[in-house]
């Protein structure tokens, strides 16, 4: 019996905000063979998930620790903050962090951003998570500042959000352990960079076929003909070529002074 430790599988780590599914969707379809495995985990425990190879990579935000983890940076998100419908700031179209100085800004411990100072007036307590601040604002208390995509994944009919330009912004990477740069982790990256199907990138690369295999054929098709030439120049073609000239050779030769007289005809007397 096949133990589970010889079936090829993969375990993908994401943080709250990413959507992997179009990654997921080309995985299948290329690798149907090889189960991937969606791990859902938090942004602060995303760099421990992986070494402690309880995924083999994940979608994570950086920082991350670059000691022991790899990272390609994927994208960067836009930064919004989240308010009321009816809030006054929901009437334009972006928002600049001077603009949140007298607003009550909700800084969640799970909060993704890094700021140097953070804007508005603090809350007097810190919500556990972000899921739990989007309720606080919609609830009147205060405001949210957060990367697009987890306002998106905490949408809520009574609230909406505008773009914070001057915010601190959040890159999405994919890291794994650097030591386990596997052939499955390098598929992975080879996806998410848009690589094709036929791309050899990432890959064993297979074998060449031997040259002589292939050329054969053609030089066997080249030899005969150059067989036929040889015979044009050597064999009837060629001596109708060459009667022709030696034809007009003698025509030549014939049409000399001599030749004439003899062929003029005698008067009648």
């Amino acid at each position: 019996m096949t133990s589970s430790e010889e079936t090829p599988s993969f375990r993908l780590a994401y943080v709250p905000g990413v959507t992997p599914g179009k990654w997921v969707r080309i995985w299948n379809e290329r690798l149907p063979d090889v189960p991937l495995t969606l791990v859902g985990v938090s942004a602060a425990e995303a760099s421990d998930v992986l070494r402690g190879r309880d995924a083999d990579a994940g979608l994570v935000r950086l920082p991350v620790d670059r000691t022991a983890l790899s990272a390609i940076p994927l994208y960067t998100e836009t930064t919004v903050v989240v308010v009321p419908k009816d809030h006054i700031m929901a009437t334009v179209d972006e928002v600049s962090a001077v603009d949140l100085a007298d607003d009550i800004v909700l800084h969640p411990l799970d909060d993704t951003l890094d700021w140097e100072q953070r804007p508005g007036r603090p809350a007097a307590e810190r919500p556990a998570t972000t899921a739990d601040a989007v309720e606080l604002v919609a609830a009147g208390v205060g405001l949210l500042v957060v990367p697009q995509s987890l306002a998106r994944l905490h949408h809520r009919k009574d609230l909406t959000y505008r773009p914070v330009p001057d915010a601190p912004e959040s890159r999405v990477a994919l890291s794994w352990l650097e030591d386990e740069t596997t052939d499955l982790v390098e598929e992975f990256i080879g996806i998410v960079r848009g690589r094709t199907v036929n791309s050899t990138r990432g890959r064993p690369k297979t074998p060449a076929q031997p040259k002589s295999k292939h050329a054969e054929p053609d030089g066997a098709r080249r030899k005969p003909a150059a067989g036929r030439a040889t015979g044009r120049s050597a064999g009837k073609p060629a001596g109708k070529a060459g009667g022709k000239k030696s034809a007009g050779k003698s025509t030549r030769s014939g049409s000399g002074p001599k030749a004439a007289k003899r062929g003029k005809p005698r008067r009648r007397s």
